[in-house]
């Protein structure tokens, strides 16, 4: 899980950070980017240690998510930062480049800014500095682990909030992903300001929907609204 790090490392990168997302294939909510950059002595120190288990956000579980998540935010030697895009951005860039922009907000919030990045995928967001691209990075790389821990656990408690503000969708538990539930409420309580209404199932629904209002059709759900 150092490969990739040491290897940066030995070019004579110093302070190399992790770069991952979470939030490309849901129709709701923003995609949410994390860049972590760890003390390199710290690393290896606790890369068997306090590090052990720590992968890809989702092989873990909520409350060991949440753990890794509370050690980041309190160890000095860890520095992060949080990006994102939201539903309005995805509609107007795509998701991909929503996902970019994500990434490059959330690098320009390290202060001081990293020599180079490890980036989880196959591509170069242009983000500034030299990127690493890593497949299947966050399994591959304790330092894209970490963002992907940092990014889902902040997105997780978006939706959660949301969940709150806009009952019946189910936000809390799917976290805007396309499930049964979360269709059957777009079509009979309507589309959010939250949803990304570039996606298909979403369009689908607006189309029903306006339809129907035309058609004299009669829905308890709430109007359309991006406000």
């Amino acid at each position: 899980m150092l490969e990739f790090e040491s290897q940066a490392w030995e070019r004579g990168f110093r302070r190399v950070a992790g770069v991952d997302e979470a939030g490309r294939g849901p129709l709701a909510g923003p995609v949410v980017a994390a860049a972590v950059v760890f003390d390199a002595a710290y690393l290896l120190r606790e890369a068997g240690g306090i590090l052990a288990g720590l992968t890809d956000s989702k092989q873990l579980g909520e409350k060991e998510r949440e753990r890794f998540f509370d050690l980041f935010c309190s160890v000095r030697e860890v520095d992060a930062s949080l990006g994102a895009a939201d539903a309005f951005e995805i509609d107007r860039h795509n998701i991909l480049r929503a996902t970019f922009l994500a990434m490059r907000r959330a690098v320009a919030g390290l202060t001081p800014p990293p020599d180079a990045i490890l980036v989880d995928g196959p591509y170069d967001p242009g983000l500034g500095v030299p990127v690493i691209p890593v497949v299947d990075g966050d399994a591959r790389s304790l330092t894209v682990a970490a963002a992907s821990v940092m990014a889902k656990v902040v997105r997780d408690r978006l939706m959660r909030g949301w969940d709150e503000r806009f009952p019946g969708y189910g936000l809390a538990g799917h976290k805007g992903y396309g499930t049964r539930l979360h269709t059957q409420a777009l079509f009979e309580r309507g589309v959010l300001p939250l949803h990304r209404r570039s996606f298909r199932p979403v369009q689908d629904a607006l189309r029903i929907r306006s339809y129907l209002s035309r058609d004299g059709g009669h829905s308890s759900a709430s109007p359309n609204s991006r406000t």
